[in-house]
């Protein structure tokens, strides 16, 4: 339980799923960057996952369709020095991720009319508008 990710208070993802690689990150930093692998690439597998019901492993594939290769959403950190803080980084991106993926769908849109008063305002503005207009007409000489 101590290294499964928590995405919220219905959803855990076990340790078991997720598969990490390290690599040396990129950019400056002299000696460090050339030994060390402190780049994190974080990998889920959506598709296979029995973390997920049905129903949300679907909303997922839906939602990050763009994202997911053969089924596999694959996270990437290397902003900071040490390989511990990457991991914690990534998995922080895949659960906020996750969270936004498996929300529930907004409500729809009940449709409305305007009203009488947002109706009148509208035209009044629109004859305002064309008052401001015809007042440039040409000037006779």
């Amino acid at each position: 339980m101590a290294d499964d990710l928590v995405v919220n208070d219905r959803l855990v993802i076990p340790a078991g799923e997720l598969r990490e690689r390290f690599s040396r990150s990129s950019g400056p930093g002299g000696q460090g960057v050339n030994t060390a692998d402190s780049r994190v690439e974080l990998t889920f597998d959506v598709r296979r996952s029995s973390a997920l019901p049905d129903a949300l492993r679907e909303r997922v594939l839906g939602r990050l369709a763009h994202r997911l290769v053969d089924g596999e959403l694959t996270i990437a950190a290397s902003e900071y020095r040490s390989q511990l803080a990457n991991r914690r980084a990534a998995r922080e991106r895949l659960a906020q991720l996750l969270r936004e993926a498996t929300a529930p769908p907004a409500p729809k849109r009940r449709p409305t009319r305007p009203t009488r008063g947002s109706k009148e305002r509208r035209i009044s503005a629109k004859k305002r508008r064309g008052e401001i207009k015809k007042g440039r007409g040409q000037v006779d000489l």
